[in-house]
C-alpha cells in the first residue's frame, strides 16, 4: 500500500508541476498517527531559486481559523470563556446591528461556527457595507490595528439574526480580539502560550523576521491564460466563482501589521500537521479530549456551509460526499483550506490525516489531484 501511495501521489504531483499549475508542493500523509508519506517537491520560490523543503514557510490564510479556534477552546478549558458567553462580555463596544436597527446578542459559539451574521468584504459587492466601513479581510497591508478592524466590522449591518444562518466571515478576527482581552496579551503572544508552546510548535507565527525571509514561499496564481504568474506586492484577484480578493504577500514581513486570527498565520507543513493531529485525535495538553472532539460536531442543523458540507467550531465537516464535488473522503471528514493554496483534512473512518501545501493562490487543481491520488492508493 505504501509503495502504491508514493507512486500515485508523486504521479499526481509530477503532473501538476508539468502543467505548471504550481511551482512546488509539500505533502504529509499520516495513518493512525504514523507518517506514511512525506514529500517536498519543486520550488518554493522560482525567481530566487529556493527549493521546497521541510523548513519552508507557507501563508496559511484561512487555515489560521482552526488555530484561533483551538486557542479559544483552550480558554474555555481554563474556565475563562464560556461558549455561550455574549461577545460583549469581553468586547462591550462590539454591537453590530441588524438592518432593522435591532442589536442582537452574539455568542462565542456563534463566532466559532460562523453563525453570527458577520461577513467578508471579498464576499460582498465592491461598494458593499464592509467596503464603506473600511473593513479589511486581513490579507492586505492596512496600517490599522486589530481593535480598529473589529470596530469597523461592528459598523456594518449583520446579514441575519445570529444563530439563524451560516456565512463565512471575519468572526475569527473578532475572536482574536476576545483572546487579547481575556489574556491581557497581544494575539501572537497569547497564541504562543495557549497553543504553540503546549504542542511544542516553534515555527507558526504572524510575522516572519528578516533572517527567515528566504524560507517563505513566493505567491503565485494562474492568470487568465492559465499561466503561473508571480503575485505582485499588492494584488487584486478574482476567483472562478467571482470572489474579489485583495492580497499583499509582503504582509507576513510587516511586524506592525495587525494579527488576523482568520488569515494571518504562516508556518511549515509539519507544524500544521501537529494541529491536524489534535483535531483528529482530540488529544492536546490544553483542553480535554471531549471538548476538542465537540469542535468537530456539525452544528448547522440542516443548513450547509457549502454543498455537502456542515461546519463545527472552527472547520468544515463533510456530510454528503456526493454533493461535495463527489469527493472520495468519508462522511465526517474534517477539513479546511487557505486562499494562498493549501489544505488539510482528517478522515476519521480511515484514521487518515493529510496536509497538502502549494504556492498557487485560489488553487482548486493541485490539492484535489493529490487528495484523489491518496484515496486511489488506499482503495
Amino acid at each position: 500500500m505504501l509503495k502504491s501511495l508514493q507512486k500515485e501521489v508523486e504521479a499526481a504531483i509530477d503532473g501538476c508541476l508539468y502543467r505548471q499549475e504550481t511551482s512546488g508542493v509539500a505533502v504529509i500523509v499520516k495513518i493512525s498517527g504514523q507518517t506514511v508519506y512525506e514529500n517536498y517537491t519543486g520550488m518554493a520560490d522560482i525567481e530566487a531559486g529556493c527549493p521546497m523543503g521541510e523548513e519552508t514557510l507557507f501563508r496559511y490564510a484561512s487555515i489560521s481559523k482552526a488555530v484561533t479556534s483551538l486557542a479559544v477552546i483552550a480558554l474555555v478549558a481554563q474556565g475563562k470563556v464560556g461558549l455561550d458567553d455574549p461577545v460583549t462580555k469581553w468586547l462591550p463596544a462590539f454591537t453590530p446591528a441588524l438592518p432593522d436597527s435591532r442589536v442582537p446578542a452574539i455568542t462565542i459559539r456563534q463566532l466559532l461556527s460562523h453563525r453570527a451574521g458577520l461577513d467578508y468584504r471579498w464576499a460582498q459587492k465592491k461598494d458593499g457595507p464592509y467596503a464603506k466601513a473600511g473593513v479589511t479581510d486581513g490579507l492586505d497591508i492596512t496600517g490599522i490595528s486589530l481593535a480598529e478592524n473589529v470596530r469597523r466590522i461592528a459598523l456594518a449591518p449583520l446579514a441575519f439574526e445570529p444563530g439563524t444562518g451560516w456565512l463565512y466571515s471575519l468572526a475569527p478576527d473578532v475572536l482574536g480580539a476576545v483572546i487579547e482581552t481575556v489574556t491581557g496579551k497581544n494575539l501572537p503572544d497569547a497564541m504562543q502560550a495557549l497553543v504553540f508552546d503546549p504542542l511544542g510548535i516553534k515555527d507558526i507565527s504572524f510575522y516572519v523576521p528578516p533572517e527567515a525571509n528566504n524560507r517563505v514561499t513566493a505567491a503565485y496564481y494562474l492568470d487568465a491564460g492559465k499561466k503561473l504568474t508571480r503575485m505582485a506586492d499588492d494584488q487584486f484577484l478574482t476567483s472562478p466563482d467571482g470572489r474579489y480578493f485583495h492580497f499583499s504577500p509582503q504582509k507576513v514581513f510587516q511586524r506592525d501589521e495587525y494579527p488576523s486570527g482568520g488569515v494571518g498565520l504562516v508556518g511549515t507543513a509539519k507544524s500544521l500537521m501537529k494541529i491536524v493531529e489534535v483535531i483528529r485525535t482530540g488529544d492536546a495538553p490544553f483542553a480535554p479530549k471531549s471538548l476538542i472532539l465537540h469542535m468537530s460536531e456539525n452544528c448547522l442543523n440542516g443548513m450547509e456551509a457549502r454543498p455537502g458540507m456542515g461546519f463545527g467550531l472552527g472547520w468544515g465537516i463533510l456530510v454528503d460526499p456526493a454533493r461535495a464535488e463527489n469527493t472520495p473522503q468519508s462522511v465526517g471528514t474534517r477539513m479546511w483550506g487557505g486562499v494562498y493554496g493549501s489544505k488539510w483534512f482528517t478522515d476519521p473512518a480511515k484514521d487518515l490525516s493529510v496536509v497538502s501545501m502549494t504556492t498557487t493562490a485560489l488553487d482548486e487543481l493541485v490539492n484535489v489531484a493529490i487528495r484523489n491520488a491518496i484515496y486511489m492508493a488506499l482503495q
